[in-house]
């Protein structure tokens, strides 16, 4: 476990970035999305494996298209994802879409060859009147969840995606109705480390696909928590994988079912892979009662996991003068806003939790690491009306090579209207 928390950017890199793009900016690891791309195509499937990317986590092309020449396909949220993903160069046959919103156009993109998975009783039926007598995908509630928090649980009756477990015969008579075969069974229970919650819930949908005759494939979505901390779990894929496959194995035997597995993990393919680096920008304190305040030019606009969720990530500083001290800091974001705080109390968005960190200095670089899923994905874009930081990839022989440009403010006001 002490390998997961070694710098992804040491002081050198750091410097190199900042040299080559400014701060902040993200950086990802060529090296170990590799590696992990390789731990997921190697999750246990006794009939075969379709490990697919959930792009939500990070989409940007030079990822997509990395994953895409490592063999794994996507799992796209919106029929824009699904569109990025085409614009990427990624063919139509590998992308999954499951979506919350039920596309303005569906007809155009499950032509392309998208396939469709169908999220709700009102999605199946606009799907079965356009595609009468097509195979599909659907997505089940099975009614257990998994997460850190109620935010990232979806699965269980606090979350709204799939169609309730108890509603599966309305599902049914709709597919009646138009023809449609159900060849994939989708569930998703959110994010969770623990094999036998993993297990409860293959059971439960193995349960399922008995009601299923048409189905060959069984997609337990994503949701295979990572550690970012010191003191976090992280899924040991080998593990949740064996479990589910004995159950696979014996469904084979009771049915002479060969179900073919997918998964769909986004966090634990890239979340490890990158790190924001920023710079100090200002130290302040508020006095022998309080705080002492590192402020960095990076915040919330790039990483707004923390402002949300009270989430944890590993904060590096590399003081260009190394005194020998630590001291206790709070580290602030950039933006005008008092929960723009990016050391959090577990769990807990409104509290504090200072960090020990080497005695700093404004110019100093400071690295927040984990950054790689649902950072640049998943931020308070433009708040300020600050630009999207560049993205740079670390290749494997130790080169940067910037991959998204920063934002200007032209391109922020460019869509403006003048009345």
């Amino acid at each position: 476990m002490e390998e997961l928390f070694r710098p992804l950017i040491g002081a050198t890199e750091a410097e190199s970035v900042r040299a080559l793009a400014g701060t902040p900016a993200y950086v990802y690891s060529e090296q170990l999305l590799r590696r992990r791309a390789a731990e997921v195509l190697a999750f246990p499937a006794p009939y075969g494996l379709k490990a697919r990317f959930a792009i939500k986590a990070c989409p940007s092309a030079a990822i997509l298209r990395l994953f895409h020449s490592l063999g794994l396909g996507f799992d796209a949220s919106s029929v824009y994802e699904a569109e990025r993903l085409i614009l990427a160069g990624i063919p139509a046959a590998e992308i999954s879409l499951s979506s919350q919103e039920l596309p303005a156009d569906l007809g155009s993109i499950v032509r392309k060859g998208v396939r469709y998975d169908a999220c709700s009783l009102h999605q199946l039926e606009e799907y079965g009147k356009l595609f009468p007598g097509a195979e599909l995908s659907l997505r089940v509630n099975p009614g257990l969840g998994s997460g850190h928090s109620r935010r990232t649980n979806v699965g269980g009756p606090s979350s709204s995606f799939g169609i309730w477990h108890e509603k599966l015969p309305q599902a049914l008579a709709i597919c009646a109705k138009y023809g449609l075969r159900i060849g994939v069974l989708h569930t998703h229970i959110g994010s969770g480390a623990d094999p036998e919650v993993w297990a409860r819930v293959a059971g439960m949908n193995l349960d399922t696909l008995r009601s299923l005759p048409d189905a060959h494939t069984l997609n337990m979505g994503g949701g295979f928590k990572i550690a970012r901390v010191p003191g976090e779990k992280q899924t040991d894929l080998q593990v949740v994988g064996r479990a589910v496959a004995a159950m696979l194995e014996d469904f084979a035997r009771e049915t002479g079912r060969h179900i073919r597995l997918e998964i769909e993990p986004g966090t634990y393919l890239a979340a490890q892979c990158g790190a924001i680096v920023s710079s100090v920008q200002d130290i302040v304190d508020t006095g022998a009662d309080g705080y002492n305040f590192l402020k960095l030019d990076t915040g919330m606009t790039e990483l707004l996991r923390p402002s949300l969720y009270g989430a944890q990530h590993g904060v590096n500083l590399y003081p260009a003068k190394d005194t020998g001290r630590r001291l206790p800091y709070l580290v602030a974001g950039h933006c005008c806003e008092s929960g723009d705080i990016l050391t959090p109390a577990p769990a807990d968005p409104e509290g504090l939790l200072p960090r020990e960190l080497p005695e700093a200095a404004i110019g100093d670089l400071c690295v927040i690491e984990g950054a790689g899923a649902y950072s640049a994905a998943m931020s308070a874009k433009n708040y300020n009306s600050f630009p999207e930081a560049p993205e740079l990839l670390l290749r494997c022989d130790g080169s940067l090579a910037l991959i998204r440009r920063r934002q200007t403010l032209e391109q922020i006001i460019g869509n403006e209207i003048l009345p």
